[in-house]
C-alpha cells in the first residue's frame, strides 16, 4: 500500500458555524447544495489543490459527519485528513485546528467551508505567495461598487474604493507566525489576517477568484446550486465511486411511528382512515427505504446526505419528491435504476389490496424501473406488531448509464 509524503502545508477548514442567517435549521457546512453538502464541495476543490494535510473544525456532535464528507472528498488521500471539534467563536475554532497540525507543517492555510466553490487555483496562488517568503497571503477581489459613508440613513460622504479589496479565503501563512499571533491574541478579529497584521507582521494580497463567495444568505445557496449545475469544469469527485463496470446493489431500511391524527402516505399512496406517520417529510417510510437503498449502492451516501432535516426545502415533501430527486442525482453520477425490491413489516394498514397500485406508484417515481413491495405483520411481534409503525427494507439495483 502507498503512503502519502507527508506535505509541509496544512489546510484547516473551519466548519463549525451555526448558519444562523441561512436559516436551515443546521449547521451551515453540513446544508445541502444537491447531492453533497456544502463541507463535501468544499473538499472536493480542497484535494484539488497542492497537497496538504487539511483539518476540519466540525460542529460538536457532528464529528462523524464531516469525517465522512473529508474521507470520500479525500479518496487515495484520506490519511491526509484530520476532524476535530470547533470552539465558541471562529477564532476558537481556527485554534482548535491549530493544536491538531503534524510536525512537519510550515505553512498553515486557514479556509471557511462556506466557501464552497473556491478553484484549487487560489490555494495555490497563496501557498507560491508564501514560500516566496510571505508572512501572510489573502486572496482578495476589488471592490466595484460604489461606497458610501452613511449615518443615521443619511449619506454622508463617498469611500475612495481604489483602496479597498474584498478579503477571501483561504488565507495562508507561516506556522510560527499564525501561532504567535493566537497565543498573544487579546480579542476576537474578524479574519486571520486581521489578527496577524495586529501582531505585527505584513499580509500580502494575491488574486482572489468571483466563484469564492462565501455562503450566507438563502440567495447565495440558490447561486451556488446554479453554478453548480451549470458548470462543466467543475472539479471530479473523487470520493465518488465510477459508473463503470458491473451492476451494484445496495440495502436501505427505515422506520416510523404513527403519529396522533393526519393522513397516511405509504408507498406512493395515500390511505384514508389510517394516521400519519411522523417525520420531516410525509413519513413514507418505503419511499425512504428506496432512496437510501438506490444511494447506498451508488455509493453516493445515505438519505441524510441529500434530503437531511437541514434541507427546509424537503420538509413534509411527499415520498415521490425524493425519488425523483434521487433518480436525478443517480443519473449526475452516471447510474440509473434496475429494479427495487421492497418488504413492509406493519400490522396496519392491510397492503395486499393495494399492492399493485403501490408497486405502479413507485415506478413511475422512478423513471419506470421495476418495483416490487411484499408485505409482512411479523405475527404481531415488536413495535410493528403491535401497531405502533412502520418499519421497511428496500433492496436495489443501479445499473451504469
Amino acid at each position: 500500500m502507498s503512503i502519502t509524503p507527508v506535505p509541509h502545508v496544512a489546510v484547516i477548514v473551519v466548519a463549525a458555524g451555526d448558519g444562523t442567517r441561512l436559516n436551515a435549521g443546521g449547521p451551515k457546512a453540513l446544508v445541502g447544495i444537491d447531492a453533497h453538502s456544502i463541507l463535501r464541495h468544499c473538499l472536493e476543490r480542497v484535494f484539488q489543490a497542492p497537497s496538504a494535510q487539511v483539518v476540519v473544525v466540525a460542529p460538536a456532535g457532528r464529528e462523524g459527519d464531516a469525517l465522512t464528507d473529508a474521507v470520500e472528498a479525500a479518496g487515495p488521500r484520506r490519511d491526509l485528513v484530520t476532524v476535530v471539534t470547533g470552539g465558541p467563536s471562529r477564532q476558537a475554532s481556527v485554534a482548535a485546528g491549530l493544536a491538531a497540525l503534524w510536525g512537519d507543517v510550515r505553512f498553515v492555510l486557514v479556509h471557511d467551508a462556506a466557501r464552497a466553490l473556491t478553484p484549487p487555483e487560489v490555494f495555490g496562488r497563496v501557498i507560491d505567495e508564501l514560500e516566496s517568503g510571505a508572512d501572510g497571503a489573502v486572496p482578495v477581489l476589488p471592490v466595484i461598487d460604489t461606497i458610501k459613508r452613511v449615518d443615521r440613513g443619511a449619506i454622508i460622504g463617498a469611500v475612495d474604493r481604489s483602496e479597498l479589496s474584498a478579503a477571501q479565503t483561504p488565507q495562508g501563512f507561516r506556522r510560527g507566525v499564525l501561532d504567535a499571533a493566537y497565543a498573544s491574541a487579546a480579542s476576537e478579529h474578524t479574519d486571520d489576517a486581521a489578527l496577524v497584521a495586529e501582531a505585527g507582521h505584513e499580509v500580502t494580497a494575491v488574486p482572489g477568484d468571483a466563484s469564492a463567495f462565501k455562503i450566507t444568505t438563502p440567495a447565495d445557496l440558490e447561486r451556488a446550486r446554479h453554478l453548480l449545475a451549470s458548470s462543466p469544469s467543475s472539479p471530479p469527485r473523487t470520493g465518488v465511486p465510477s459508473a463503470s463496470g458491473a451492476p451494484r446493489v445496495g440495502v436501505g431500511t427505515d422506520v416510523h411511528g404513527f403519529a396522533e391524527g393526519g393522513e397516511l402516505r405509504l408507498a406512493g399512496l395515500t390511505w384514508p382512515g389510517e394516521p400519519a406517520l411522523a417525520g420531516h417529510s410525509d413519513g413514507d417510510a418505503v419511499a425512504h427505504a428506496i432512496v437510501d437503498a438506490l444511494l447506498s449502492a451508488a455509493g453516493l451516501g445515505d438519505i441524510g446526505t441529500s434530503f437531511g432535516t437541514d434541507r427546509p426545502e424537503y420538509d413534509g415533501a411527499h415520498g415521490e419528491v425524493f425519488l425523483r430527486r434521487t433518480v436525478a442525482i443517480l443519473g449526475e453520477a452516471g447510474w440509473h435504476v434496475g429494479n427495487v425490491a421492497v418488504q413492509i413489516q406493519a400490522n396496519r394498514p392491510r397492503f395486499s389490496p393495494r399492492r399493485l397500485e403501490a408497486e405502479r406508484a413507485l415506478s413511475a417515481a422512478l423513471g419506470g424501473a421495476a418495483v416490487s413491495v411484499s408485505a409482512t405483520t411479523t405475527d404481531g411481534l415488536g413495535f410493528t406488531g403491535r401497531g405502533e409503525g412502520v418499519a421497511v427494507t428496500a433492496v436495489a439495483l443501479v445499473l451504469p448509464a
